[in-house]
């Protein structure tokens, strides 16, 4: 499989007018920070992924100072078009340059959420990323993670995820495994209700395992790795899709 940053970029820009839609606030994300960070007012903290802003302005409003990156400047114009706050700044980043970007001891909090981290392609490049994320913590600061649980997508093999269906789009996702690796090629189908325009597209996973995940970050320095299945903090393992991590920089 050939990677090419272009094909992910490609596959966000065209699905950025309507990410909001697809992928709505989740206000367990609020909850589940709250649970494993304490109050968020007054707290600093870096959106890993920001994608069109919607986690990072309810943050804001929850009184934390937040700096919002993406890779796509598609989603990062709809996140200020859509979701302005005088607590967030929104800016284009590379999620691997993130501690040389903001330097040591800068944040209480990071959240990478939004199955972000598997477009990383390499998991030498997941560990040089939560390497970034011990660097940027302040001491006793929270990383909070989440992806999906590749130990049962692995396990089960299915063809597709939940549809996604409003009003206005229908979001149809496939997956095309790659024999003999972890790679994973994720093709999407949106439908416009109102015009019925087809938007599909494809982008590329790299569907990293909850044992390889939690050694790539203990070895990076994170440390008290907690797994779950959810935002609600459920026990982690079985048939479920999310995977979702909270972890620490030791003070």
């Amino acid at each position: 499989m050939i990677i090419t940053d272009n094909l992910q970029d490609k596959f966000y820009s065209s699905i950025a007018e309507y990410y909001s839609e697809i992928f709505p606030f989740n206000p367990a994300q609020i909850a589940f920070l709250e649970k494993e960070a304490g109050d968020l007012g007054g707290r600093t903290i870096l959106d890993v992924g920001c994608a069109s802003g919607e986690l990072a302005y309810h943050l804001a409003e929850k009184g934390a100072t937040v700096v919002a990156i993406d890779l796509n400047k598609s989603l990062l114009a709809k996140a200020k078009a859509d979701r302005p706050h005088e607590r967030v700044t929104y800016q284009w980043a590379n999620m691997l340059h993130i501690a040389r970007l903001f330097g040591r001891a800068k944040f209480d909090a990071v959240v990478c959420f939004g199955n972000t981290l598997v477009h990383l392609m390499n998991p030498m490049q997941m560990r040089d990323f939560f390497s970034g994320v011990l660097t940027v913590l302040k001491p006793g600061g929270v990383f909070g993670l989440q992806i999906l649980n590749y130990d049962h997508i692995f396990r089960e093999k299915p063809a597709k995820l939940p549809l996604i269906e409003t009003e206005h789009i229908r979001f149809e996702r496939t997956y095309t495994y790659e024999e003999g690796t972890r790679e994973i090629l994720f093709n999407t189908r949106l439908t416009l209700r109102k015009t019925g325009e087809v938007i599909e597209n494809q982008t590329e996973l790299l569907g990293i395992g909850s044992s390889d995940l939690t050694l790539l970050m203990d070895v990076a320095g994170l440390k008290e790795i907690v797994l779950y299945g959810g935002f609600n903090s459920i026990p982690f393992g079985g048939e479920h899709l999310p995977l979702v991590v909270s972890c620490r920089k030791q003070r």
